[in-house]
C-alpha cells in the first residue's frame, strides 16, 4: 500500500521580474486505491503541482515536502521518481521524432523493471494493452506523438501507464482536447488500470466531465496555488452548477 504525502508545499518559477511563487502551501495525501480529483480555474497552479511532483527543473521548491511511502521524493532525480513508482501523464505530450512507440515503451519498461521483458510475452502484453484502448497495432511502429491527434496522444499516455504500472499516477488534464468517444475510452483505460493495480490516482482537471467516467473518492478545489476546500464527489456537482467564483478571492 503506497502513500504520496504532500505537506505545506511551496514552489516558485523564475520570470523576467524575478521569482514568482505559484504553489503557496499545498497539503494533500493520496493513498493506494484512492482517486483524488484536483479542480480549479485556469492559472491556479494545478499543472505546476504535477510538474513539481515529477521533478520539472523549471520550478524551485522553497518549502514543504513530498514523500512516497515516507521516502523524500524531492531529493530524487526525475528518473529515480519514475522508478520509485510515480507516473505523470502530461497535458501536452511532446513529440520524439525517430523513436518508435514500441521501442519507447520497451525501453521505459526495461528501466522501471530493471530488466528487459521477454520479447514473446512483451508483444502479447503490448497488444492486449493496445486492444483495451482500441488502438490499431500499427500504432506501435509510429514515432512517439509525431503527427498524433489529441486523442492518440492521450491514449498513448494511458498505454504507458498501463504497462509501467506505477504506484501513484498523476493525470494532468487528461481530458483536454478529447471528444466524447476518446474521453470514454481513455477513462475506461484509467479505470482498468486502477482495478488491476490498486494504485493511487491524482486526477487534475478543469472540467467535471471526466468525473462522469472516473469516480473520485475526494475532490479538492485548487485556487491561487493552494487547496481551499475538499469534499466528496458531491463537491464536483457544486462546481458544475456554481463554478469557481465563490472560491476566488477578489483583490481589494
Amino acid at each position: 500500500m503506497s502513500t504520496l504525502a504532500i505537506t505545506d508545499l511551496h514552489a516558485s518559477v523564475t520570470t523576467d521580474g524575478g521569482p514568482r511563487e505559484i504553489l503557496r502551501g499545498v497539503s494533500l495525501t493520496v493513498e493506494a486505491g484512492s482517486t483524488h480529483a484536483v479542480m480549479g480555474p485556469n492559472g491556479s497552479g494545478k499543472s505546476t503541482l504535477a510538474y513539481v511532483i515529477a521533478g520539472h527543473p523549471k520550478y524551485e521548491v522553497t518549502a514543504g515536502s513530498v514523500t512516497l511511502d515516507g521516502v523524500d521524493v524531492l531529493s530524487m532525480s526525475v528518473d529515480e521518481r519514475a522508478r520509485a513508482g510515480l507516473f505523470l501523464a502530461m497535458q501536452y505530450p511532446v513529440e520524439v521524432p525517430g523513436v518508435s512507440v514500441s521501442n519507447f515503451l520497451r525501453t521505459s519498461v526495461t528501466s522501471i523493471r530493471g530488466e528487459a521483458p521477454k520479447l514473446r510475452t512483451w508483444i502479447k502484453e503490448v497488444k492486449e494493452a493496445m486492444s483495451d484502448l482500441q488502438m490499431d497495432p500499427a500504432f506501435a511502429e509510429r514515432n512517439v506523438n509525431e503527427g498524433f491527434s489529441g486523442g492518440e496522444k492521450k491514449r498513448h499516455e494511458i498505454l504507458q501507464m498501463s504497462l509501467l504500472k506505477p504506484r501513484i499516477a498523476i493525470l494532468d488534464e487528461t481530458d483536454s482536447g478529447l471528444d466524447v468517444d476518446a474521453l470514454r475510452i481513455v477513462s475506461e483505460g484509467v479505470n482498468t488500470f486502477r482495478e488491476q493495480t490498486g494504485a493511487g490516482v491524482l486526477l487534475i482537471t478543469h472540467y467535471t466531465r471526466i468525473l462522469r467516467y472516473i469516480a473520485p473518492d475526494v475532490v479538492h478545489v485548487f485556487v491561487d496555488g493552494r487547496i481551499v476546500e475538499s469534499g466528496g464527489p458531491e463537491l464536483a456537482d457544486v462546481l458544475e452548477s456554481e463554478g469557481y467564483e465563490r472560491f476566488v478571492t477578489t483583490p481589494a
